[in-house]
């Protein structure tokens, strides 16, 4: 097929050897676009990406691109403009496309987007500064019950998988602290450090990447996090609580399903490559294997898990 001739990917197996990858690379460059400034989760994942990808073809470069803007909203009402080509992905995060077309504000629907394979999944967790007077959880709940709204508490935009997390504490513990949206992750952290705000409502990622310079006070997994080995769990606190953010990769919805099974099967070979194992790990990230056959079923269990989310947040009734 023409198509089939133009993009030169090809169905890659995960135990597939080097060289029998290298063969069907893509013969040109791949853009890799993001909706969130750099510094951040996506734009990290996206990084690790490109060192796996340049090892496995080394004749061609991912070349990350950014259009920050309405919390990645900007850039994912645009995508279907992009060619159609397999040579442009785009990074997605949930809840984020299935919260941001509920309230309505944004120039796209859920289902205009196409995503292919979801490659991460970063839980919960509740930071402050190093040097803040806040020590543990109980501390945190204490002062916002003491000081009701005056507790401040940062996330990555609004409708995003923080905005919802904070909605959810203030729910579960009848306290009541103030949601600050920034930009992305990146914007988080002077505001973190430099104490703008008591905290911020993140991943676990954030407080693994920030060692030293932020105290975890709880994280939002079944079981602690072996890069935060002190750092309690909510069900450990008394609080059902485990959930967080995923990072994934779509196309345009006019790519032609050949293509999109192509890249949703390098990008599996890309995730369970050794080395991005470790370097997810490093970062707090855990990888999970959401390919183009299970998106469908995936996409349909996360919209149904956010629709108690959206009520509480009032984006609908």
């Amino acid at each position: 097929m023409k198509i089939a001739s133009a993009v030169v990917f090809a169905t890659v197996a995960a135990l597939a050897p080097p060289l029998a990858l290298a063969q069907h690379c893509p013969d040109k460059n791949i853009n890799y676009w993001q909706g969130f400034p750099p510094g951040g989760e996506s734009d990290q994942s996206a990084r690790h990406q490109q060192i796996v990808l340049k090892k496995k073809c080394p004749g061609i470069e991912t070349i990350v691109q950014y259009k920050p803007g309405a919390s990645g909203g900007l850039m994912w009402s645009q995508m279907n403009n992009l060619p159609a080509d397999g040579y442009n992905v785009i990074g997605l995060t949930i809840p984020h496309i299935i919260l941001q077309p509920m309230e309505g504000q944004v120039q796209y629907k859920t289902e205009d987007l196409t995503p292919v394979y979801w490659f991460r999944y970063m839980p919960d967790a509740i930071v402050v500064p190093e040097h803040s007077p806040i020590k543990t959880f109980q501390d945190l709940i204490r002062m916002a019950k003491e000081q009701p709204g005056k507790l401040t508490l940062a996330g990555s935009g609004s409708n995003s998988a923080n905005h919802a997390a904070h909605e959810r504490l203030n729910l579960i513990t009848g306290i009541q602290t103030t949601y600050v949206p920034y930009k992305g992750t990146g914007d988080l952290v002077p505001a973190v450090l430099g104490a703008q705000v008591t905290g911020a409502m993140a991943y676990s990622a954030f407080a693994v990447n920030n060692k030293g310079r932020v105290r975890a006070l709880a994280v939002a997994m079944d079981k602690r996090s072996p890069q935060l080995p002190d750092v309690p769990t909510f069900r450990e606190l008394g609080i059902d609580w485990v959930d967080g953010g995923y990072g994934g990769i779509g196309v345009p919805k006019s790519t032609p399903m050949e293509i999109r099974h192509r890249i949703s099967d390098l990008w599996g070979v890309i995730n369970r490559d050794p080395e991005m194992k470790e370097l997810a790990t490093k970062a707090g990230f855990d990888l999970i294997d959401i390919d183009i056959d299970k998106m469908d079923r995936f996409m349909r269990e996360r919209t149904q898990a956010y629709i108690p989310v959206a009520k509480r947040m009032g984006l609908i009734k």
